[in-house]
């Protein structure tokens, strides 16, 4: 699956997801895009999912027709994802496309 991560991912969570392909929105010079011109280009480039801490995601985009799959880990505080890698992991590994999960943290 090709994955983009957005300024908020935390990038440590790279090496739990190794069967992945991932860039991030730095890697890619996206970094100064607003949320709808990421997911617009994410899927103008075919990536199948964003992961991103933005917990607002939902409410301020309109997500309906989207391809692009979204996960939003519950938290900006990498300890705490930390601790939930199993649910990250398998939000990843579940989702739809198009579809948007949250992982409680």
């Amino acid at each position: 699956m090709r994955v983009l991560f957005d300024q908020s991912a935390h990038r440590p969570l790279r090496v739990h997801l190794p069967e992945h392909s991932i860039d991030t929105a730095a890697e890619l010079g996206w970094s100064q895009l607003g949320n709808g011109e990421l997911l617009a280009r994410a899927e103008g480039e075919a990536y199948d999912l964003l992961i991103t801490a933005d917990q607002n995601m939902q409410d301020q985009q309109n997500l309906t027709g989207r391809q692009l799959a979204i996960v939003v880990p519950g938290s900006n505080r990498w300890p705490r994802v930390r601790q939930r890698i199993d649910a990250v992991r398998a939000a990843v590994e579940q989702i739809q496309p198009g579809e948007l999960k949250e992982v409680p943290i």
